[in-house]
């Protein structure tokens, strides 16, 4: 056996003993042993995994190796306060000595979390990226470096660092000075949400092309995809909500401020416990609206964007968007938050033709380059093929990242869709296209009347005119505005008449998306032919659209029951364990309050429906169980024993 093989099984047995020790886990998930092992050892890496997949422990348990070996604190970026907040309260929790530096404490409170960071006192420190290129920060880093007490640098939602990415923070792009200033200090970047482009431009940006690159699967097989076209949102919302997850915690987002506080209000008047989140309200406001959705149970977050990044929240049953986001990168991102602890999930989405208009209209305006300009326009056009999709949803999903999702296909589900079994279709079973396969009709000869119609109009008046009076002559409807111009007399008028306006919109969306429509929002988004829309005019470019569909899958499985009532754990209890389970839940309510604390920092339902199962008699008969480590176990083994003894 040579020395780097006794390294390397040193290493890893250093961080296992780690994870059952301090976390309590007996293995680990999914990839997470290379990427602890590599960068325990000091290699560099960039890690891609999902929402939920552990990413927070392919840093941590490094950062308390190389802390045990010598190598000293580890530093970790992260780009909101509340995140910083809970992963350290959970690190407490497990009994590792951690802290953050932000503008919650007071002078006198950051002054002894310096003298304790000198003093090598701390395993991992929490800051934002601004603080990072401080003087101050810089100049303690050099000391600690000096010293050899800097150990590893964890930057954490890595995709901020990338104008390609959907969260772009300039700030980030200053952290190559942690390379530069401190060349031996291994780093490790990560985040849950990268294509090609941004995964690129992440390694350059942070100079971390000689990492090692870790890739997970992006699939969640646990969330359900869903999207319908908007008929009437607030009520297919409400449809929604109540018929699917009448008390279960979720989050709503909507495009605008106004829409935000009217979807919450909506949902409140409809017995919903749900809760507004945008940037203008009062920063108190929002944070006790946070404080509430992380620590109590059955709360709705009706939120922009603004909402989210960093929520670690594991019970968070669906994600709604009543507006469609602009790309597939943040509609991933949002969506992920659902479902962290791998229970059954749902990602529902409601769109439409102005939400394609929206977008369009906000990156014409950008003052960014024409270059990201195009990129920000392809990665629209496909989260719009994602929506109008007919096939199913992951597989398209999973390919935009690059991935090939292959499941076992059987000759009777393809028999079942009309498939050949020469050419089956991917099917995941856990989408609506899959659940309810989509109808689908030939949009080109409408999308050709359109196309004839925004030309003839152009021509007849001189002037350009938006979606619904084309649609109008299309139609033949004889409206005020028709008659004002004359537009009744056009060869085009009543040529689509057989088409409804839902099926229009459709088309209209489809040519807006490839391009051989463009909306000017100069002039109040009125419509204009395009280089793009000959092919379509000459028949050399087909337009498939699904037949519309505002609801739910008829075969979709219902919820039942509220979680308000009787909260269900997340694997089969008979009736005296689940009385065990509910009676452990209130105990861990009661602990997180006094802890300022979310109930899942605390235990997760999962280690609290282990206990229930096992039926504890003794602290040994607690060992073992997932989620238990040493300090918790020295915390509260006693009190779980009392409590299960009730």
């Amino acid at each position: 056996m040579n020395d780097a093989t006794v390294l390397e099984e040193g290493v890893l047995s250093a961080a296992h003993e780690v994870l059952r020790e301090v976390f309590g886990y007996p293995h680990f998930r999914g990839p997470q042993q290379p990427v602890v092992e590599h960068v325990c050892a000091g290699g560099d890496a960039l890690v891609l995994m999902p929402t939920g997949g552990g990413k927070s422990l392919c840093y941590q348990i490094p950062a308390i190796v190389r802390q045990r070996q010598g190598h000293g604190t580890t530093v970790v970026v992260s780009p909101l306060i509340a995140l910083m907040h809970d992963q350290v309260g959970a690190l407490h929790e497990a009994g590792v000595d951690a802290a953050f530096l932000n503008s919650t404490l007071t002078g006198e409170e950051a002054a002894q979390i310096e003298k304790r960071l000198m003093r090598g006192e701390i395993t991992l420190l929490y800051v934002a990226p601004e603080r990072v290129t401080t003087p101050r920060f810089l100049a303690q880093l050099d000391s600690m470096y000096a010293r050899g007490r800097l150990g590893l640098f964890a930057i954490d939602e890595a995709h901020c660092v990338s104008q390609w990415g959907h969260d772009f923070r300039p700030e980030y792009r200053a952290l190559t000075v942690l390379h530069e200033r401190y060349a031996a200090v291994p780093r490790i970047a990560l985040t849950a949400t990268a294509d090609a482009l941004t995964r690129e431009d992440i390694l350059e940006r942070l100079q971390l092309q000689d990492a090692r690159a870790f890739v997970s699967s992006f699939d969640r097989p646990n969330i359900r995809y869903t999207i319908v076209e908007k008929k009437d949102p607030t009520t297919q919302l409400l449809r929604f909500v109540q018929g699917e997850h009448a008390g279960d915690a979720g989050i709503v987002y909507c495009q605008s401020r106004k829409r935000v506080e009217e979807i919450a209000q909506t949902l409140c008047d409809q017995g919903v416990n749900a809760l507004p989140y945008h940037a203008g309200l009062d920063a108190k406001v929002r944070q006790q609206n946070q404080d509430r959705f992380l620590r109590e149970e059955a709360v709705v977050m009706v939120a922009t964007i603004a909402f989210g990044m960093g929520i670690d929240k594991p019970d968070v049953r669906f994600v709604a968007h009543l507006d469609m986001p602009k790309n597939i990168e943040a509609y991933y991102q949002e969506t992920g938050r659902a479902g962290r602890d791998g229970d059954a999930s749902d990602a529902w989405m409601a769109y439409g033709l102005q939400d394609v208009v929206n977008q369009r209209r906000m990156i014409d305006e950008s003052p960014a380059g024409e270059e990201f300009k195009q990129v920000q326009r392809g990665k629209l056009d496909a989260l719009l093929g994602l929506a109008e999709a007919i096939d199913c949803r992951r597989v398209r999903l999973l390919k935009y990242f690059g991935e090939t999702y292959a499941p076992a296909t059987g000759t009777d589900d393809a028999a079942a869709a009309g498939e050949t079994s020469r050419s089956p279709r991917l099917r995941c079973g856990n989408c609506d296209n899959c659940l309810s396969p989509a109808q689908v009709w030939d949009g080109t000869d409408a999308a050709r009347k359109l196309l004839s119609t925004i030309y003839r109009v152009q021509q007849s008046s001189g002037i350009t005119f938006g979606a619904g009076h084309i649609m109008d002559i299309v139609r033949g409807k004889k409206t005020e505005k028709v008659a004002q111009h004359g537009h009744a007399e056009l060869s085009t008028f009543g040529i689509g008449a057989e088409f409804s306006e839902q099926q229009l919109r459709g088309v209209l969306r489809q040519l807006i998306a490839i391009n051989a429509v463009h909306v000017d929002a100069q002039a109040y988004n009125t419509l204009a032919l395009t280089e793009g829309s000959r092919a379509v005019l000459k028949g050399e470019v087909p337009v498939q659209l699904r037949v519309s569909s505002a609801a739910a899958p008829a075969d979709r499985r219902r919820r039942t029951g509220s979680r308000t009532t009787a909260a269900k754990a997340p694997v089969e209890l008979d009736a005296a364990a689940q009385r065990r389970y509910e009676a452990l839940r209130e105990w861990r309510a009661e602990v997180a309050r006094e802890h300022n604390l979310p109930a899942y920092v605390i235990f997760h339902d999962a280690t609290l429906a282990a206990i229930a199962q096992r039926a504890p008699h003794s602290l040994d008969d607690l060992q073992g169980i997932s989620g238990i480590g040493a300090r918790k176990l020295e915390a509260y083994g006693d009190e779980v024993l009392r409590v299960v003894a009730l």
